[in-house]
């Protein structure tokens, strides 16, 4: 009866998730990045692999939705301002990258014996870029809002544009076309145009009053579903249109980032992007055949490296061009150089209408995904190789035989007022940051910050700690401000230590560590704050200062408390905003004395509850 039984298959879930479980987490530890476990694991289980899958192209077409979803949120994060200012890049940068890139890879097909259309067809699709690997990796690093990462991310954008006309391109060179297909081909770049017209109205006049609406039934799954449905009903748009579906989700964030559920939306969409773009790099190790790839080794392996290297130098040529560093055009250049899964829709395209055949189209599929795999590992090579970024110190000393009465560690909006009273009294002070646009900036307001790791025991003792009666630690991050302080402790133990806390748990790791003073960064101006705020609200200044002076007391006592025992003890001591439950139903009778001593209490209390 079972056996019978229609129902999910199970098995094929739990071995897409096991795969990306034990793969991912691997090849991160190793340095490898989670795309090529996702792809190595792809492989594994695929049809060349242990068999789990026969139809990878199934889940491929599934797990594009993870781009999709992906370039959502990216879109969520353009606002138009931003993105017009990103204009020169798009269609500057991004021009000038795909043109000369599709005319080098071009030459390398009609160099190699092929005629021009497939020659045209087969660097065309390696001209375009994976976005999901290099958003994946991008994100990874940190580095999407970097003007590195902008600049590859306008690229990106304009890559996706290039389908059009890309594959207008394809049709005109397939052997069956004829005039009246360029008239077909007019009418569809005409559809195109008027679907990212519709769309763009949609967005400004329509989404806001649909959100708005649904917002009020407040079904939290409702939301779901909308944020949902405008993804993929722009993706569905573009699709229908001739265009790319990454593109209409795109444009779709970008209409709705300036809306006030853009933070909503993020969240409800976050959760299904992460799943399905490790199911579509899943895919794509799956889509490799290893049987065609033994077949023509040797072509696959000369296209994949001969492709890589024409890119990568078309990339790093423009990028000097323009006038990048040395070291962000290699960057480009490794990152950029692999064709993208457009590629995949261009080669079908292109054997549909006659330019390859079916041995050529899976020949180029395969470059293609090798060049995918290729690239982390030729990123982790580049790391190894590259050296390390050296900062220009231009206009920057280095802490060297300092010798003020106090030595400042950190000098950003923190450093810079605790120096105010220590500079009107007349004391000298030294300063040591490692942030060299602070130093300049500083600079240019009258101060002298020198260049220093507080960190590193030399430096210390270049910038005079331990001839200085004081050192204050103004750095933001805890770890750091914790290792400055167990260090300055350890070494110059008669020093005093004044420290900037970032949080509860930092400041009782300080007092254990010794320093003569901590301050939460935020507790005396968020107090000050509140008071000034019940005396906006009507409350006598006196009481506002006591009612501050008892938050200082109360979070004087929680802290020793914390200090004997854990984090959560003294919790008694903050006022909490939650209701006090009372009775469900309300008493028929009021409360009787059963002896004397609950008499005496009683009338008062009753006397309370009626005021």
């Amino acid at each position: 009866m079972a056996a019978e039984m229609h129902g999910p298959d199970l098995l094929s879930v739990v071995v897409l998730l096991g795969a990306g479980v034990v793969a991912v987490p691997l090849f991160k530890r190793l340095g490898l990045g989670s795309v090529l476990g996702y792809l190595a694991a792809g492989l594994v289980i695929g049809p060349f692999g242990l068999k789990f899958f026969s139809d990878p192209q199934t889940i491929l077409h599934v797990a594009e939705l993870g781009v999709v979803m992906f370039l959502f949120l990216i879109g969520l994060e353009m606002q138009p301002s931003r993105l017009w200012s990103l204009r020169k890049d798009i269609f500057g940068l991004g021009a000038l990258q795909v043109g000369l890139c599709a005319v080098l890879l071009t030459g390398v097909g009609i160099a190699t014996g092929f005629p021009i259309s497939q020659s045209f067809v087969a660097g065309a699709g390696f001209v375009l870029t994976s976005t999901a690997i290099v958003m994946q990796l991008l994100e990874e690093r940190g580095e999407i809002a970097t003007p590195q990462g902008q600049r590859m991310v306008s690229i990106l954008l304009f890559e996706d544009l290039a389908i059009v006309p890309l594959l207008a391109l394809v049709a005109f060179l397939a052997p069956m076309s004829t005039t009246a297909t360029g008239g077909l081909l007019w009418l569809d770049m005409g559809i195109g145009i008027g679907a990212i017209v519709g769309l763009v109205l949609a967005g400004k006049y329509l989404l806001n009053p649909l959100f708005g609406f649904l917002a009020q039934s407040r079904a939290r799954e409702v939301m779901t579903a909308a944020a949902l449905l405008v993804v993929l009903g722009a993706a569905l748009i573009m699709q229908v249109s001739g265009l790319s579906m990454a593109m209409g989700a795109f444009l779709a964030g970008v209409l709705l980032s300036e809306s006030t559920f853009r933070h909503q939306l993020e969240a409800d969409v976050e959760p299904f992007r992460g799943i399905l773009l490790g199911l579509f790099f899943l895919a794509v190790g799956m889509s490799l055949d290893l049987s065609v790839v033994a077949a023509n080794w040797q072509t696959v392996l000369f296209y994949v490296l001969a492709f890589k290297l024409v890119k990568g130098a078309g990339i790093y040529i423009v990028a000097r061009l323009l006038k990048s560093s040395n070291r962000e055009a290699l960057e480009r250049a490794v990152i950029m150089a692999q064709g993208g899964e457009f590629a995949f829709v261009l080669y079908s395209t292109a054997t549909a209408v006659g330019i390859l055949d079916g041995q050529a189209n899976a020949i180029l599929t395969a470059i293609i995904i090798f060049s995918m795999v290729l690239t982390p590992l030729f990123i982790v090579a580049l790391r190894i190789l590259l050296p390390k970024e050296k900062q220009v110190l231009d206009d920057v000393d280095v802490a060297e035989g300092l010798s003020g009465n106090v030595l400042i560690i950190g000098f950003g909006r923190f450093g810079q007022i605790s120096s105010q009273p220590l500079l009107l009294r007349g004391v000298d002070i030294s300063i040591i940051d490692n942030d060299i646009e602070m130093i300049q900036a500083a600079a240019q307001f009258g101060f002298k910050v020198y260049y220093g790791d507080g960190t590193r025991l030399d430096i210390l003792h270049a910038a005079g700690a331990g001839r200085a009666q004081a050192v204050l630690i103004c750095v933001d991050k805890s770890e750091t401000i914790l290792a400055i302080a167990n260090l300055v402790k350890a070494e110059f133990p008669l020093v005093q230590i004044y420290a900037r806390a970032y949080d509860r748990g930092t400041t009782i790791e300080l007092i254990k560590i010794g320093v003569e003073y901590q301050m939460r960064e935020t507790f005396e101006s968020a107090v000050i704050f509140g008071q000034n705020t019940l005396i906006g609200l009507g409350v006598d200044p006196q009481e506002a200062a006591d009612i501050a002076a008892d938050v200082r007391r109360r979070d004087a006592e929680r802290l020793d408390l914390q200090l004997a025992s854990d984090i959560y003890a003294g919790g008694d001591l903050m006022k909490g905003n939650a209701p006090v439950p009372g009775p469900l139903i309300k008493p028929r009778q009021t409360g009787r004395a059963l002896n004397e001593e609950t008499a005496s209490v009683l009338p008062s209390a009753q006397g309370a509850d009626a005021n």
